[in-house]
């Protein structure tokens, strides 16, 4: 395996990592409210979040910036759960998605703190690399990360079409699980 295989295959495992779930959460928090007709916005929200979460991690790489591991740690769930909740309240208010611009900023800052996370497990591993390492980790990312939104796109689906959910109740019900599934780590980690 060369060493662009290497960093794409640990870009995508870190996303689809079961154990290191946080990232699948904040991800079905993000697309939850979407549909499949709505792609291209959500594709943008995915990439920036990308770009946020591999800017991170190259500033750390770089030793631009340290980020205190304590409060990134916390401040992950925080931001799983802030997204869920904006969601469900959303859906209770019968709220539009709102501005545009203000949700591409928050996706990439939660970007940042996600990749923040990483940061230091990335600079153990890629000691002696260069930029095309982090490309082709930036793109496992990505390639992991539009699996998961494709999987979310596919289960809502379901769900309302197929088997007739309410889409406002489909958008609460897993909003809430996912802050269920968050909740734990939130509390592990204060």
């Amino acid at each position: 395996m060369n060493e662009f295989e290497l960093f794409f295959a640990l870009g995508h495992k870190h996303v689809l990592d079961i154990d290191a779930y946080d990232h699948i959460l904040f991800l079905a928090a993000l697309t939850l409210s979407y549909d499949l007709g709505q792609w291209k916005r959500l594709l943008g929200l995915v990439t920036l979040f990308t770009l946020g979460h591999t800017a991170s991690i190259v500033a750390t790489f770089y030793g631009h910036v340290q980020a205190p591991a304590a409060l990134i740690e916390l401040l992950i769930p925080i931001t799983i759960i802030t997204a869920a909740l904006h969601n469900i309240w959303r859906s209770l208010h019968n709220k539009a998605q709102g501005s545009i611009g203000l949700l591409f900023v928050v996706t990439l800052i939660f970007g940042v703190i996600h990749g923040f996370g990483f940061g230091r497990y990335f600079m153990q591993i890629a000691q002696d690399t260069g930029v095309e390492s982090f490309l082709a980790f930036a793109l496992g990312i990505e390639w992991a990360q539009l699996v998961v939104v494709m999987i979310v796109l596919l289960l809502s689906f379901v769900a309302q079409r197929v088997m007739r959910l309410n889409r406002r109740d489909w958008i609460i019900m897993l909003s809430g699980g996912v802050i269920g599934l968050t909740l734990p780590m939130l509390i592990e980690r204060i």
